[in-house]
């Protein structure tokens, strides 16, 4: 095995660990584990494949942009907090800006790239988890789902940036890249609050 298959392999074993937890959640404890494999999974995805193949890149943009739609309406129904509240609507609107522009940059640099419709089942997973979350810790499990989401975001659009091979996509990336890494910013400051 070299070096570079490491990741990759790592990220496998991860995603087994993933699929064999119960899917519907409910039980705190593998909804804790599942959401702490998800990060080190979606930063090695990013990172790799991700960064380097727009086949891979546009995907994980997409559906980077529909998970955090999708929590952000979750966490605008159950937040108990106005920081988390307002950072969820900051999002919301910001990747919903974010999915549209990559929808057009994607169809002109990307045609044969086919932009899902649907989630992958680790960012199902962490909805599911948050869905499930009881009402005292709904605001922590979001907030952390989303410093480990942002930073996968930030990788991924960061290492895409400088492509060559899809200057649309790579400027798409350049575009988004501020806003993402201002949600990560806020999302870490309340995670500070929360914990402090």
């Amino acid at each position: 095995m070299t070096m570079r298959h490491a990741p990759i392999i790592a990220a496998s074993a991860a995603a087994a660990l993933l699929s064999a937890c119960s899917p519907q959640g409910g039980n705190e404890a593998v909804d804790k584990a599942q959401d702490a494999v998800s990060a080190p999974v979606g930063q090695t995805s990013a990172a790799t494949m991700g960064s380097n193949m727009v086949s891979a890149y546009v995907p994980g943009a997409a559906m980077g942009d529909m998970y955090e739609i999708q929590a952000a309406d979750i966490a605008l129904e159950r937040a108990g907090r106005a920081d988390v509240k307002a950072l969820a609507e900051m999002i919301k609107t910001d990747h919903t800006a974010a999915s549209t522009a990559l929808k057009t940059a994607a169809a002109t640099a990307a045609p044969d790239v086919a932009l899902t419709g649907e989630l992958d089942q680790r960012r199902k997973g962490l909805l599911d988890n948050l869905r499930s979350a009881g009402v005292a810790d709904f605001d922590k499990v979001y907030i952390d789902q989303q410093v480990a989401a942002h930073q996968e975001a930030v990788t991924l659009h960061r290492g895409f940036a400088d492509n060559t091979d899809a200057p649309a996509l790579a400027a798409h990336a350049r575009t988004v890249l501020p806003k993402i890494e201002a949600h990560l910013q806020k999302a870490q400051e309340i995670q500070a609050a929360i914990s402090a």
